[in-house]
């Protein structure tokens, strides 16, 4: 990657110290490292620190460099800006767009990719104020990382730890990496993302339990590439994608309608959303009441269609089909094994495969998949952030698309070298 005008915005947390540690590594990878940081984040880290670090001088007075139009340039001149930690006040501030600091002025004077590492208690980060600004950044495109759970101030710990510098670090450069590329400029991509619902009754269901996580990256990425974008979207635990064209739906009956017309002339179609195999035979109109008695409760189950096998085996020509397996076998063979059985099944282009269990897989923010190809040959391996591991997906995609383009222009592909 070329060398980055980055910003590293800090405001007033305990976690600032931890900042000092992301600037380093962004100098160390090369990178042109500017600090914003907030008057707070100056009561934690001293500017002798950052200056040294960074290797810049450090601004945070708005009302500096007035001549040079400071508190816009800076954000005009940014190609990523990264905010770490990113405090329950600075997201608000940042969510209403307000702009009455030096890292306020920067981030709306700037068309850069943002990248936000939240720091904070857990109660404040469950706070249904935080929750709804968090989903208003991530509808603007905005990058979340973390936050993680761990050991917070004194003797509390739970979710809201700042995630570790190399994390935030490699989530950025991703973003930035990303945002650079156009290799899906005029291509139209369908994603499915999140778990089907299957309705007992008016209260309760038969579900999953995926977040949409990956899906939901694989949709950014792609936009960020500059693919025409549709998500169809089951039931998010996530904030939808900016720039996407989002159909949301409940059950696999509705995902399928909703995949099947917005396939018709896509490019490509990532199956990335976990759909139930079963569906109650009937749907009480009203709640199901417990027996008196000591009886148990019987559901009669009927089998749901096969929506990615419909899609691989009718014809499409012209649209590359990437379906995803989850799987809780333990041995890598045998978990490959079944990767290709079910590619074939499926009659699917490619075949994403990742374990699953109680702790991995579902809702976690990073994943491992091995990609499995026509042949049964594994094409790509990831591991690492659902970011980072949505562009390999589509690196393997932008791969299939240039050939399949050479193989029905050979002219042009000869031109070209």
């Amino acid at each position: 990657m070329s060398p980055l005008n980055v910003v590293v915005g800090i405001t007033g947390g305990i976690a600032a110290y931890k900042a000092v540690g992301v600037v380093r590594a962004l100098v160390l990878a090369g990178h042109d490292v500017h600090v914003v940081p907030t008057e707070g984040a100056l009561r934690f880290v001293g500017r002798p620190t950052l200056e040294a670090i960074s290797r810049n001088p450090v601004h945070a007075d708005l009302y500096e460099g007035v001549a040079e139009v400071r508190h816009v340039a800076i954000g005009q001149a940014a190609d990523l800006i990264v905010i770490a930690p990113a405090t329950a006040n600075t997201i608000a501030k940042l969510a209403t767009g307000l702009a009455d600091d030096l890292l306020g002025n920067t981030v709306l004077a700037s068309e850069a990719p943002l990248v936000i590492a939240p720091a904070m208690h857990t109660e404040m980060w469950r706070h249904p104020a935080t929750q709804a600004n968090i989903a208003t950044l991530r509808s603007r495109g905005v990058t979340i990382v973390g936050p993680a759970v761990g050991q917070l101030t004194g003797a509390d710990s739970g979710p809201g730890r700042m995630e570790e510098p190399d994390v935030i670090v490699a989530a950025a450069l991703e973003r930035a990496a990303a945002s650079a590329r156009h290799d899906l400029a005029g291509r139209r991509v369908v994603v499915t993302a999140g778990g089907t619902r299957e309705p007992l009754d008016p209260v309760r269901f038969l579900g999953n339990r995926s977040s949409g996580k990956q899906g939901v990256a694989i949709a950014e990425a792609a936009r960020a590439r500059g693919a025409a974008v549709t998500l169809i979207a089951a039931n998010l635990e996530v904030g939808e994608p900016a720039g996407c064209d989002v159909r949301r739906v409940s059950t696999a009956l509705e995902l399928q309608q909703a995949v099947t017309e917005a396939a018709r002339g896509a490019d490509v179609v990532v199956m990335a959303a976990a759909v139930a195999d079963y569906r109650p035979a009937g749907v009480s109109e009203s709640k199901i009441k417990k027996d008196a008695g000591d009886g148990g409760l019987t559901l009669e189950l009927v089998r749901n269609p096969d929506i990615l096998a419909g899609l691989g085996h009718a014809p499409h020509d012209g649209t590359l089909l990437v379906g995803f397996a989850a799987e809780t076998e333990s041995d890598d063979e045998r978990l490959l094994d079944l990767g290709r059985a079910k590619r074939e099944a499926k009659g699917a282009d490619f075949l994403v495969v990742n374990r699953v269990g109680w702790t991995e897989g579902f809702a976690a923010d990073e994943n491992r998949v091995v990609v499995v190809g026509r042949s049964g040959d594994v094409v790509a391996r990831a591991h690492g952030t659902k970011m980072s591991v949505a562009d390999d997906i589509l690196d393997v995609v932008v791969s299939e698309l240039a050939t399949a383009a050479a193989a029905a222009d050979p002219t042009e592909e000869h031109e070209s070298r």
